[in-house]
Formats: structure tokens, C-alpha cells, sequence
């Protein structure tokens, strides 16, 4: 299964891959540099020396009751980058949509794309050390999810708890799958 991480500059995409990647993850990660400092904005993320040009990806192969190989594709954080995303998620049965409480804003434009292609998504509020922890309504509210969108806390540097994010995501995926009727001829399932 083919599953996209998305989210904003410096929400912790690529950390997530890697905490869950069983193979060494594939990076794109180059150096900051002046010429992108107008539009990598560092606000709250102060620290961060490189970023994803291109994508990220992993692979993680669960046994939850049926064997599960997931595809993880992580996708550039700046919106600069958006048409490199609907390559992305092509064939993809979901994505996670990855949060900073910090900079919830930062990845509203991910939730948008997911919705807009009709990409089942969840979102996963990546709790860094420090950072204020909302309720899940106050998050819904921002991100004007719809109800039946998953919204889950997690650690991006944490396996057990990027794997559980995966897991929810896969499970509601499938459901929006049964749900959707039988001739339906939305092309992002029929390239899975």
C-alpha cells in the first residue's frame, strides 16, 4: 500500500519516515541555503539546517492480522513544491497529514490538497518537546475537518507511535474504500 506523508516545512516528515523506515529511507534532504530564505520562512523552526527538495520514502511491513507492506512517500514541505506532490500521491490509498501545533498553519495546505483529490487523510499532531498541546476540537476546528477524519497525536521519533499513526490511517482509508459505491471510478484506489 502506498501511503503519502504531507505537511508543512518542518513539521518532522522525514523523522517520521526514518522512525519506522525497516530499510534505510531514502532522502532528499539538502542544506538550507541563503538563496531560500525568503521563502523558508524559520519561524518556529529556528534550528533547521536542511530540507526535502524532492520526496522521502521508506518502507515498513506490518503483520496486523494480514501481512502489509506500506509505501511511505514524504512529500516537500513548502507549497513552492506542489505540483511534485500530485506525483506523489498518485496510486497512494492515503496520507498523513502531519502537524505542528507551534505552526498549525503550516500544514493546512496539505489537508486542502488531500481533500481536493479526494485522498483519505488523517492528521497526525506531532508533539514536540515544549509545544502547547490543544484538544483534538480546537485542531479539528482549525484544520475544518470534516467528522469522520481521523485526528491523532503522535511522536515523530517514536516507532511504536509513528507505526500506530499508519494503522489508523490504513484503517480508515479502507473504510472510505467500502464506502464509496461500487461503480465508483475514482482513479487514486484504482492505481493502488
Amino acid at each position: 500500500m502506498k501511503l503519502v506523508v504531507a505537511g508543512g516545512f518542518g513539521v518532522g516528515k522525514t523523522t517520521f519516515i526514518g522512525a519506522v523506515s525497516e530499510i534505510p529511507p531514502l532522502s532528499t534532504e539538502e542544506h538550507l541555503t541563503q538563496a531560500g530564505a525568503a521563502t523558508d520562512h524559520l519561524t518556529g523552526v529556528e534550528h533547521k539546517t536542511t530540507t526535502t527538495v524532492a520526496f522521502d520514502f521508506g518502507r515498513l511491513s506490518l503483520d496486523v492480522p494480514v501481512p502489509l507492506e506500506l509505501l511511505l512517500f514524504g512529500t516537500p514541505g513548502q507549497d513552492r513544491f506542489l505540483d511534485i506532490w500530485y506525483d506523489l500521491a498518485a496510486g497512494a490509498i492515503g496520507a498523513v497529514v502531519l502537524a505542528d501545533t507551534r505552526r498549525l498553519e503550516a500544514s493546512f495546505t496539505a489537508a486542502t490538497f488531500c481533500e481536493q483529490i479526494g485522498l483519505p487523510f488523517v492528521v497526525a499532531v506531532n508533539e514536540f518537546d515544549g509545544a502547547h498541546r490543544y484538544p483534538e476540537h480546537a485542531i479539528r476546528d482549525a484544520f475544518a475537518l470534516r467528522p469522520n477524519t481521523p485526528v491523532v497525536a503522535c511522536d515523530a521519533r517514536a516507532t511504536s507511535s509513528v507505526a500506530a499513526v499508519l494503522l489508523t490511517l490504513v484503517q480508515h482509508a479502507l473504510a472510505a474504500a467500502l464506502a464509496r459505491p461500487a461503480h465508483s471510478t475514482d482513479s487514486t484506489l484504482l492505481d493502488a
